[in-house]
């Protein structure tokens, strides 16, 4: 596994080794023991989840607050999406900042979002299948959003040609300055 440098240095980008031949490839999407060598021994997964969505549609931003506030390992299983993750800690030096990855089945590499982060993204393939494993249970009363579009953010969306698919829930996420942000 290699570990790709981030904007942000809570964000891990990992490549794991991927071996092909003739018959196509394998590789180890999960294992607790090499993860705690890049992440440490606290952090363990409880729910695996699984996205299957189509080109342009935008799922984001979401994140769970404390007691349930979670810890994201995001993969693609098949396609491609532009992940984008938004630093919500009120004591962080890039608070209201944003990055983004493209993540793809081809390109294999993960990316680790710690509690604190605001998480969405966007399919750029005709269809993506998309897996994420948390570090805390779903609790519906811990779930939180940001506006995709909020001007103070200033997130720049890739051009698809197409007007991005989102859900109701989605559409009316509130402005970054109304939403419940990380103290620490």
């Amino acid at each position: 596994m290699r570990k790709i440098p981030t904007d942000f240095s809570e964000l891990m980008l990992l490549e794991p080794k991927v071996w092909m031949d003739a018959r196509g490839s394998f590789q180890e999407a999960f294992n607790q023991r090499v993860y705690a060598d890049f992440l440490g021994d606290d952090v363990l997964f409880l729910q695996d989840n699984l996205s299957h969505s189509r080109r342009g549609v935008l799922r984001g931003l979401h994140y769970q607050v404390a007691p349930c506030a979670q810890g994201k390992l995001i993969y693609v299983i098949q396609g491609e999406i532009w992940d984008v993750v938004v630093d919500i800690r009120k004591s962080s030096p890039n608070f209201g900042k944003w990055t983004s990855h493209q993540l793809s089945a081809k390109n294999a590499r993960q990316l680790w979002i710690p509690p604190g982060f605001a998480h969405g993204f966007l399919v750029l393939s005709a269809t993506a299948d998309v897996m994420y494993k948390t570090t805390a249970y779903y609790a519906p009363q811990s779930d939180r959003g940001i506006a995709w579009n909020d001007a103070d953010i200033g997130i720049q969306w890739p051009d698809l040609g197409v007007d991005f698919l989102l859900s109701d829930k989605d559409q009316k996420q509130p402005a970054f300055k109304d939403a419940q942000v990380f103290a620490a």
